[in-house]
């Protein structure tokens, strides 16, 4: 197991366990994959401040988080992420990523949290 990988399964424990001040030290790491295990991890974290600290992430360089942080603020119903996932489906230059933040926007929209 590389170092990547074992980071990734410590992010994966945080976000299970709840500890969302352990992950956001890790939301502005250089490697793409280890902000986007934070993105996931963030999903299993139903708060309104783990929403919040999705909104840069939905706005990230890379278009594996920005699709990872869209299906993580339809997994909690962040509704105050909506707009940014919106922007996602209809506007993001990533195919993928309008897939899936169109999917993530359409469970989003119909939540009634």
């Amino acid at each position: 197991m590389g170092r990547s990988d074992a980071l990734k399964d410590k992010i994966q424990k945080l976000g299970s366990k709840g500890k969302l001040s352990a992950l956001l030290k890790y939301a502005d790491n250089s490697e793409d994959d280890v902000r986007m295990a934070v993105a996931m991890a963030m999903g299993l974290i139903p708060s309104y401040e783990s929403g919040m600290a999705l909104i840069p992430l939905l706005r990230d360089s890379s278009p594996m988080v920005r699709a990872a942080a869209a299906t993580s603020a339809a997994e909690i119903h962040a509704k105050h992420c909506e707009e940014y996932v919106k922007k996602l489906a209809f506007a993001d230059s990533d195919p993928n990523v309008r897939q899936v933040a169109k999917s993530a926007f359409d469970k989003l929209k119909d939540s009634v949290v």
